[in-house]
């Protein structure tokens, strides 16, 4: 059963002509009466004429307008690397302890970076990590020896897009308080990085069929892309 906010929402705005991230994101915000800062999610559907099992897009994004989320980030390095890791703001840092530490269950952290010499020690916990969605990867920048960057990258505002598999994308925005420009600046920032995947994956024909725009506890629009990606 719908609640009494909900039922007060806009019904139907699936329906709606597709309009440009500009003219619906006043639309958003209007319906975003949940009494926490909701967020901003998009949702893209790839085309269905691509096989969608021979797509795999995973990569990840720096917003521009940040997340407005903090992170927990946590650095698996070399004992030498530790200060580093610390000066660079990782909320924990550990060698082969904190690889014994994750072994044992003592997972307290939202995103795993690791160093390319400890990674052959880390990969044996795949088991543990993988389900999790927190092993770490080189295309996603998360196996590197630049630390401060990955780090830097994590904490200010950096986002993981990745289909499922139906073929679905989804990824944030941003929050209801950040101003248009913000999220206008995140949502760019995310086109321009899945044009690219299209190009890396040497597909045919659009990979996007549709994308939607939508608030936590608000109802979706359908957005109309600048370009065919």
């Amino acid at each position: 059963m719908t609640s009494k906010r909900f039922r007060k929402l806009p019904e139907k705005t699936f329906e709606l002509s597709a309009e440009s991230i500009e003219k619906i994101l006043p639309n958003i915000k209007k319906n975003c009466t949940a009494k926490f800062d909701e967020s901003i999610d998009l949702s893209f559907q790839i085309n269905n004429k691509q096989k969608k099992n021979e797509i795999n897009i995973r990569t990840v994004v720096n917003l521009p307008g940040g997340t407005g989320k903090k992170v927990k980030v946590a650095v698996v390095c070399e004992e030498s690397k530790i200060s580093e890791a610390k000066d660079a703001g990782a909320d924990i840092v550990g060698s082969d302890d904190f690889i014994e530490k994750i072994k044992n269950g003592e997972i307290n952290f939202e995103k795993l970076i690791c160093t390319s010499s400890m990674m052959i020690k880390l990969s044996k916990l795949g088991k543990i990590l993988g389900p999790k969605g927190l092993m770490p990867n080189p295309k996603l920048g998360s196996v590197t020896n630049d630390i401060k960057k990955a780090v830097t990258d994590a904490k200010s505002g950096q986002a993981e897009i990745r289909n499922d598999k139906d073929g679905n994308i989804g990824v944030s925005i941003g929050k209801k308080s950040f101003n248009d420009n913000q999220l206008i600046k995140n949502y760019n920032a995310i086109i321009e990085t899945l044009d690219k995947e299209k190009a890396n994956n040497t597909l045919k024909g659009d990979l996007i069929k549709s994308v939607f725009i939508t608030s936590t506890m608000g109802v979706s629009y359908k957005l109309k892309m600048v370009k065919n990606i």
